[in-house]
């Protein structure tokens, strides 16, 4: 028997309910969206009200929206979220993204749950225990290479993986970063990262010898996997994430049409994988993901550690590369590739000694760029542009909108006439009126078809018009507009009441735990979070770092490594110059001693001062 093919999602970003839109309106199959509270990003929260709207929007398109509720939550606040879930639950919302267990202890209605990437999910073991404890979805570690993907997939082939495919990177698996909450009582896991691995560090060793001095040792380049899209569905993986849920409209727009399209041309080839929504758009601009922001992109262990991820100059943004400076003038420069460059774009470049420098380009002549304030800049620099301002205006402007496929037929029945439209979604519905058959003293079928056609500002777009018969009727333009009308809403309506949405599944008294014991990475802070851990077999129970906070205890775990940057990786033979232990030195002072797990290919940040 013929499989069916499997849908694949991608999944966008929305700070608010205009981005939300937008990533609706260019080709996202689902959209993941701050709840008012609760949410990994405080800053991207937001009313019922507008999740309402969106919902009601998106499904239109079998559009999925998945609420943010991925923060660990405190006892206090059990009852505020337990009432919030049944308010997303009422208005449509499709699933919770959470990271904290007390949601499966909640007296809430059958709402599924995925599983957050802030829940370290990085094995198959994990993955399937979370399976087993209802999750229908499982938000993978960003870390994860493609042999490992595939290990978790065929352990619990059932469950749906989600893994990120491009955007701004953690340095820190997620759900394990503590460093904001040591250093500034901002908890990660609070939503209210204080992103202390931008900040700029002195590398030292056991002798206090300076090795590398006011660099940006935890920050990483962004992720940019849409070339390797066709091998992550091979894997498994069956919903693929832009990060940025506190990035502008401009990002999002551009970042989903280019997965989008991206995505589309697999389709068209390999026809064992298919769109999970309905609906097309196409954007009036080109998408291109160099031209918003990115630090430099990387592929990120996809395929093990192949490359190095950091990027150690700087934590704001690169742009695209635009070529080199030829000559200096005293007011201009020549710049091989300078033709593109558009007047009031932001450009910026990297000194001879790692700084980045920026500067707004007043005017442009051919290859020349006469700066707003002239650089201290050397022939021979590689210059980059990280503001496009015609790009920008041109996707500020882009107003894609999406559309369903839709097929008439228009027949005549024994007292009048039928109209039954069915949309690409399978979804029908038929208005009949009564009607005397008169003979039309001129031909109608022209006005006919194109009063069908009529379907303005709808959501679908005609692609077959029949008509079921050849006589010559004389059919007022009045009536086909209104049986127009009328089949539209009807279609609209059937859209929302027969949109079908996952639940979660019951979970098993006797499914156990893969560990008897849990320290403070488990990120418990409440009750409810406690007594499912200890139902399922834990037997020793920390609590999160939030509640009782503990010294000389890795603050972060990751997997980027800064021997490995600096060329001595031991798993390839290299030899360290410098006594270690070797120490992260912030701009106040603080020193944090670096911990290097060869063996599971992982560094480790402790406690400052430790």
């Amino acid at each position: 028997m013929a499989q069916h093919p499997t849908k694949i999602e991608l999944l966008a970003p929305a700070r608010n309910l205009a981005t939300a839109i937008d990533a609706v309106n260019h080709g996202a199959d689902a959209v993941y969206i701050g709840a008012p509270r609760f949410g990994a990003r405080q800053a991207a929260g937001n009313s019922l009200d507008d999740i309402s709207q969106l919902v009601e929007y998106a499904h239109l398109f079998g559009v999925k929206v998945y609420v943010t509720l991925n923060t660990i939550l405190y006892d206090e606040e059990l009852p505020e979220v337990e009432a919030l879930v049944n308010d997303l639950y009422k208005i449509g919302v499709d699933a919770l993204i959470v990271q904290d267990m007390a949601l499966t202890r909640m007296n809430i209605p059958p709402i599924a749950l995925h599983a957050s990437t802030q829940m370290d999910n990085r094995d198959a073991l994990k993955a399937e225990f979370l399976y087993n404890a209802g999750f229908e979805q499982i938000v993978l570690a960003r870390e994860l290479s493609l042999e490992q993907i595939t290990a978790i997939h065929k352990r619990v082939p059932q469950a749906r993986l989600e893994a990120f495919v491009h955007g701004a990177l953690c340095v820190s698996y997620s759900g394990r970063c503590y460093a904001s909450q040591h250093c500034f009582g901002r908890s990660a896991n609070r939503g209210a990262c204080a992103q202390f691995c931008r900040l700029p560090f002195t590398l030292v060793d056991a002798d206090e010898q300076v090795i590398i001095k006011d660099k940006h040792l935890l920050s990483l380049k962004d992720m940019n996997r849409s070339r390797s899209l066709e091998r992550m569905l091979d894997a498994g993986v069956v919903s693929l994430k832009i990060e940025g849920r506190l990035k502008d409209n401009a990002y999002v727009k551009n970042v989903t049409a280019y997965y989008r399209r991206c995505l589309d041309e697999i389709f068209a080839r390999r026809p064992e994988y298919v769109r999970a929504s309905y609906g097309t758009s196409a954007p009036t601009f080109e998408p291109s993901p160099v031209k918003s922001f990115n630090r430099g992109f990387t592929d990120y262990f996809l395929d093990g550690r192949t490359e190095d991820v950091a990027s150690f100059n700087t934590p704001k943004s690169l742009g695209e590369q635009m070529g080199v400076v030829r000559r200096v003038f005293k007011n201009y420069l020549v710049v091989d590739g300078g033709r593109d460059f558009s007047n009031g774009d932001g450009a910026c470049f990297i000194d001879g000694a790692g700084t980045l420098h920026g500067f707004r380009v007043n005017r442009v002549e051919g290859d020349r760029l006469f700066p707003q304030t002239m650089p201290d800049i050397a022939a021979g620099t590689r210059l980059y542009r990280n503001h496009n301002i015609a790009f920008e205006r041109e996707v500020e402007h882009s107003n894609a909108v999406r559309r369903l496929a839709l097929d008439i037929r228009f027949e005549a029945t024994d007292d009048g006439f039928a109209l039954v439209a069915t949309d690409e979604a399978g979804i029908s519905a038929t208005v009949s009126l009564q009607h005397e058959k008169s003979a039309a003293r001129t031909p109608q079928r022209d006005n006919l078809l194109a009063q069908l056609a009529k379907w303005g500002n709808t959501p679908f777009e005609v692609r077959n018009i029949t008509v079921a018969f050849d006589e010559d009727y004389f059919i007022p333009s009045s009536m086909v507009a209104d049986m127009r009308r009328r089949v539209c809403e009807k279609l609209l309506q059937s859209h929302l009441t027969e949109y079908k949405r996952d639940t979660q599944r019951p979970v098993p008294a006797d499914l156990q735990f893969i560990e008897n014991s849990m320290d403070y990475t488990g990120n418990v802070a409440n009750r409810l979070a406690a007594d499912f851990y200890k139902d399922h077999g834990v037997a020793e129970l920390s609590p999160a770092f939030e509640i009782a906070p503990e010294r000389g205890v890795p603050i972060m775990y990751c997997k980027h490594c800064i021997r490995y940057s600096m060329g001595w990786c031991s798993k390839n033979g290299d030899k360290i110059p410098y006594n270690e232990p070797l120490y992260l030195v912030s701009a106040d002072g603080r020193r944090f001693r670096l911990k290097f797990d060869c063996r599971n290919c992982m560094m480790q940040v402790l406690t400052s001062n430790e």
